[in-house]
């Protein structure tokens, strides 16, 4: 019972080039969560604006949704193994930047922005091709249990990253924040150095870049329940993602200054990482569409019950844990669904629209919130956006039954 339960290491034990992957992005990534602390705390001391803060959400956002696609294509089109290690090279430079950025006195604003430019710019061609070469590398039965190793290594660092970096920066100053940051590059790259290269899966002729896009788009026409993934994943992202609204209930409803307003954010992502670590039981689901209903429905529910909860703030965060919880099991039956059921000569393309839902959906959930939040309420915004997502995910089950009926290995 335990061992069904408990996370599945099967993948790291009996595949080498999946273990170098995985340990190899570990390092990198702990290191570029050192930076996300970083480079706001910079830029908030140069300037004293919270609204130059928020730039940096968009200067990355911006080139991670031009350039992913591009990424997915060329990582449908060449060595994967090649293109990561390109890719990395590219975050070290973004990395070396800010280095230098952080030894001047008063580094202008652009340069620390462009730095945050090209570092987004190279994570739009990395993480396409690492998420489409996972399934190379990995048996198809234990291809669910690799997907929730990255996301226990995503959740290790969005928990731990923050605090690192937060002690590194009071202690050593922002510098060496930054190249703690571009070491650990050298790491993932040495990993990548040490596997069997990925060529392309097809040979031959390849078409121009904007036909790969299009082919890439044109697959999803008539597949449902693809289609559908990307869908589920909007309406808890949309409706569902309060994030936006935490400073002003930090400070309004639960009255907690800044100490609480840290456990608000970190909340969800332990949460993630608890339920990513009990995922031993996710290899022996096998109606993964309805999975991911219930997945989402639990976190439009736990985001009502985080709204229900202003007078009680350890309940709230207990909410948001579970939330966390949900949807970090959505997002290992999503990326299954997609990874196990598209061609690899396509599969970074696909990956590729996939990132930039997972990307753009609690960014346009920052807005939602914030709309409703100044029409109405903060604590209506986050109940009225968790009744939407619970009722967007029924009229989906109703609308694709497709989707709720499907069963692992059939054509999606």
């Amino acid at each position: 019972m335990v061992r069904r339960t408990v996370l599945d290491f099967t993948p790291l034990r009996i595949s080498r080039d999946f273990r170098l992957l995985w340990f190899g992005e570990l390092v990198s990534h702990t290191g570029r969560h050192i930076a996300l602390v970083a480079l706001p705390f910079q830029v908030f001391d140069l300037t004293g604006s919270p609204l130059a803060v928020g730039v940096i959400g968009l200067v990355q956002f911006v080139p991670l949704v031009l350039f992913s696609l591009v990424g997915g294509a060329v990582a449908d089109a060449v060595d994967r193994r090649r293109l990561l290690i390109v890719s990395q090279a590219g975050s070290m430079a973004a990395s070396l930047l800010l280095v230098g950025g952080a030894l001047m006195d008063r580094p202008p604003l652009w340069f620390l922005y462009l730095a945050a430019a090209l570092s987004s710019a190279s994570s739009a061609f990395d993480a396409p091709a690492r998420s489409a070469a996972i399934p190379n590398l990995v048996p198809r039965d234990r291809l669910s249990s690799a997907i929730a190793l990255n996301q226990v290594l995503f959740q290790v660092n969005d928990v731990a990253g923050p605090a690192i970096g937060g002690l590194i920066i009071a202690r050593f100053g922002l510098a060496w924040a930054y190249a703690i940051d571009a070491v650990t590059f050298l790491a993932a790259i040495a990993a990548l150095l040490a596997m069997r290269p990925m060529p392309p899966d097809r040979e031959g002729t390849r078409p121009p870049v904007l036909t790969a896009v299009r082919e890439g788009f044109a697959y999803l026409k008539g597949r449902r329940v693809l289609v559908s993934t990307f869908l589920v994943d909007l309406d808890a992202m949309i409706f569902g993602m309060p994030r936006a609204l935490f400073p002003v209930l930090a400070r309004e409803a639960f009255g907690v200054g800044p100490a609480g307003l840290g456990l608000l954010y970190a909340a969800p992502g332990a949460g993630a990482l608890v339920g990513a670590l009990l995922t031993g039981w996710v290899r022996h689901v096998r109606h993964q569409g309805r999975a991911v209903l219930w997945a989402v429905t639990v976190w439009g529910l736990a985001i009502i019950g985080f709204g229900l909860s202003t007078d009680a703030f350890l309940l709230a965060l207990g909410f948001l844990a579970v939330a966390g919880a949900a949807d970090v099991i959505s997002a290992i039956f999503r990326s299954t669904i997609l990874q196990s059921s598209v061609p690899d000569s396509l599969r970074g393309r696909l990956s590729s629209i996939h990132i930039m839902v997972v990307v753009g959906g609690p960014r346009l959930g920052d807005l939602e919130a914030g709309v409703v939040a100044q029409l109405t309420s903060p604590v209506f915004s986050v109940i009225s956006g968790g009744v939407a997502c619970v009722a967007g995910v029924g009229i989906l089950a109703l609308a694709v039954p497709q989707f709720r009926r499907y069963h692992a290995g059939e054509p999606a």
